[in-house]
């Protein structure tokens, strides 16, 4: 199956003005394959982020790139796995922080699904990377296909809440009404002391759905 194959079917159409520049980035993919790198994560599990319906998102959460670790990998920003022992530092900065920032986490190993299932889409910047080199992939193209889920996800819903954390997502706030952003640094243990710990991310997003009326997310 193509890579553009592996999108889900409602999204393909929102897509599909795109479709040649992830033809484009397949073909750089494979080329790697074949010289002998793996690319996280798996193809099937590339666009695991599209799961979620562009009309089912209330929150979208940016990250990077995925994990380098191939166990990590899983298609989700931030998440791993069920099971995965350890966790990534950074997803273990997250979970610190909803402690804090809450006082309690329904996350116990890593898994962030229960997220999705209530309207928050983890999403990289960029959806793939080669095993154990962060940061590979970033001049591939895939900036391109993620503006455009961003496009379709605000045109669905125009009030859509944004968590951008570190650098790469703050370039995409521009997407997003100014009273709907939450900004901070990145959660990696290289950046959390920069303003990431003691950030209240998830107080403020419930804060903003609660004062809307609509319910809020247990984190």
């Amino acid at each position: 199956m193509t890579l553009f194959g592996q999108v889900p079917t409602d999204w393909q159409l929102p897509l599909q003005n795109v479709r040649s520049n992830i033809d484009q980035i397949e073909s750089v993919i494979r080329e790697q394959r074949s010289a002998g790198l793996e690319i996280v994560p798996d193809s099937g599990n590339v666009f695991q982020a599209l799961t979620i319906l562009p009309n089912q998102v209330r929150v979208v959460i940016l990250g990077q790139d995925p994990y380098p670790n191939p166990l990590h990998a899983c298609g989700l920003s931030f998440s791993v796995p069920s099971g995965t022992n350890p966790m990534p530092p950074t997803l273990r900065n997250i979970l610190k922080e909803i402690k804090v920032d809450i006082g309690i986490t329904q996350v116990q190993d890593g898994d962030l699904t229960p997220w999705m299932q209530q309207g928050v889409m983890l999403l990289n910047r960029v959806l793939t990377t080669v095993a154990h080199k962060s940061d590979s992939h970033r001049k591939i193209g895939w900036q391109t296909i993620t503006e455009r889920i961003l496009e379709t996800i605000v045109q669905s819903n125009p009030n859509v809440i944004a968590i951008l954390w570190g650098n790469q997502a703050l370039e995409v706030r521009q997407f997003f009404k100014p009273e709907n952003v939450i900004l901070s640094a990145h959660p990696s243990p290289l950046s959390a002391y920069r303003g990431f710990t003691g950030s209240e991310p998830f107080s403020q997003v419930n804060q903003i759905l609660v004062n809307r009326g609509e319910v809020p997310i247990i984190w």
